[in-house]
């Protein structure tokens, strides 16, 4: 008979929590993880870089809800997959890095031994939510217990495991298979009931609707329509209210924003951390005024790091549809589908013509392919889109420019949620200097046959970040890297490529010919460089 490895015990028991799919590149410190793999029926996927893997595992996290998995190497893997971990943590994705890490033995002595750091489980623990360190073969169940813990019953992010090679390949103690289930408690029904009765005696309620009401829509629309209060809806949130009459698809650091928000008597703040890059992203280190606060969260310590009238520790699906049925029964009528309208009408105004134009892009593209997942990098209709844009498909918009902001992150994040939403549309909308931080990954989805379409939006450089230099009168200097020849890129992946003008009309069309291919492609969108709003 033979006996089970720790490193077959660690897929065995990945399995059981219902993970179907990792992510990583095999190394000589990983060797032992993947015994067990191969025979599992645990899909795997190799990126081109671990911080692909770690994009992956987040963009995969985003669009089906479980946590994205990567395996990766002692020292550099971990280092490189870090970045991809800290955009977890800003946006609270569940996320779990397994990484090896050197022979038991010679950890802190820093002789100098292959990937050797001086400490990575304290270089983790920076990042991750919880950093375990299976030092014996019986600790793996406890560690994997306290790695999934945060996915289930706080506010997710990223987590860590990492197992030294000599007990990787040591036998595994006999544990348990299957995972305890875990549930978010009820909130607390005397704090609903108080809640309740601050927003029935409120005018003029206005709902802000976060990342952690994504999987609240029904109850939010509900909840909404009966306080009559217009929702405004931070990037992680839009979709939640497409189309409503109610909803206000629009950043809450816009100023006409921030003027419904502090004309309410009540503002219920419903999963949002109220961050600036939400909040605040011109930096003017003010945000809107909230009058009668009162802030739902999943985690305790977020509602402890702003002042509120009344804090309540709750899933945000739950804590709504209590209030709903704690609410008298009567609906309110307070104006509050005029008060949306205007404050829409004079939010599209203010984002200016440029970014107004990208926003009817954006608007042409989700028309053409309806109830897609619109993963973004760090470009000028991302940001355009993260101002003003309302998406048809709850938690269908995400992008990695707010948050940690960190770039690169489209390509391989719009790869791992095709794998995760195989039924779904994937657009995948990046710049041309973005693009070439994680190109490669494309080769990724060839390798899968998975058909995204990646949209570039090629202006030939940095222009945000030429613009941001120029309004501040700073040469503009770094911002012009030469871009590939994206067609030639395209036929050495063996993928097909188009290019099309900023018009909406003509990208739609292309949008449509591209996902008829069923198969990955470039979508390559030419801004000449002296465009109005692009110089």
């Amino acid at each position: 008979m033979t006996t089970e490895t720790v490193g077959q015990a660690l897929v065995t028991r990945l399995k059981s929590r219902g993970v179907d799919c990792v992510f990583g590149i095999p190394g000589v410190h990983t060797v032992e993880l993947y015994r067990g793999l191969a025979d599992s029926g645990i899909r795997h996927v190799t990126p081109r870089h671990e911080q692909g893997a770690g994009f992956m595992a987040d963009g995969y996290a985003r669009a089906c809800g479980r946590p994205g998995v990567a395996f990766v190497i002692t020292g550099p893997g971990l280092t490189n997959t870090l970045t991809a971990m800290a955009q977890a943590r800003a946006d609270s994705v569940p996320m779990l890095v397994v990484s090896g890490v050197n022979a038991s033995a010679t950890l802190g002595l820093q002789h100098g031994h292959l990937h050797e750091l001086p400490d990575q489980h304290a270089l983790a623990r920076t990042v991750a939510l919880t950093s375990q360190h299976v030092a014996r073969p019986a600790e793996l169940d406890d560690a994997l217990t306290a790695a999934f813990a945060p996915f289930a019953i706080g506010r997710p992010g990223p987590t860590h495991v990492q197992i030294p090679l000599d007990v990787a390949g040591a036998a595994a103690d006999a544990g348990a298979t299957t995972a305890e289930s875990c549930t978010p408690p009820p909130p607390d029904p005397e704090l609903i009931a108080r809640a309740a009765s601050q927003l029935a005696q409120a005018d003029r309620v206005v709902i802000l609707a976060g990342g952690g009401a994504k999987n609240a829509s029904a109850e939010l629309r509900a909840l909404a329509e009966h306080l009559d209060a217009p929702v405004v809806q931070t990037v992680n949130a839009r979709g939640l209210m497409h189309g409503h009459a109610l909803s206000v698809p629009a950043s809450p650091s816009l100023k006409a924003v921030r003027a419904l928000i502090e004309d309410a008597d009540c503002v219920l703040a419903l999963g949002t951390e109220l961050g600036p890059t939400d909040y605040d992203m011109y930096a003017t280190g003010q945000k809107a005024a909230m009058r009668n606060l009162i802030r739902i969260d999943i985690c305790p310590h977020q509602l402890a790091r702003h002042p509120a009238a009344l804090t309540i520790p709750g899933q945000a699906q739950a804590a709504a549809a209590a209030l709903r049925s704690a609410l008298p029964a009567q609906p309110r009528e307070t104006g509050g589908a005029t008060r949306a309208e205007t404050t829409r009408a004079a939010a599209f105004e203010e984002i200016g013509p440029a970014y107004r134009r990208q926003v009817e892009v954006l608007n042409a593209m989700r028309d053409a392919v309806p109830d897609a997942l619109m993963v973004g990098d760090s470009t000028q209709p991302i940001y355009a889109g993260n101002l003003y844009y309302d998406h048809d498909r709850p938690g269908g918009w995400f992008n990695a420019a707010t948050g940690y902001g960190a770039l690169g992150y489209g390509i391989p994040a719009a790869i791992g949620a095709a794998i995760a939403a195989p039924d779904s549309p994937v657009i995948c909308i990046t710049g041309d200097g973005g693009a070439q931080f994680s190109l490669p990954e494309v080769m990724a989805a060839v390798d899968e046959n998975l058909p995204v379409t990646f949209v570039i939006w090629n202006n030939r450089g940095y222009g945000e970040i030429a613009s941001a230099m120029e309004e501040v009168e700073v040469p503009v200097v770094g911002c012009d890297p030469t871009p590939p020849d994206f067609a030639a890129t395209a036929r050495s992946f063996g993928i097909a490529h188009v290019r099309v003008p900023q018009e909406p009309e003509a990208i739609a069309t292309a949008l449509t010919r591209a996902r008829a291919l069923n198969a990955p492609s470039f979508l390559e969108i030419d801004i000449p460089a002296t465009a109005p709003g692009q110089e």
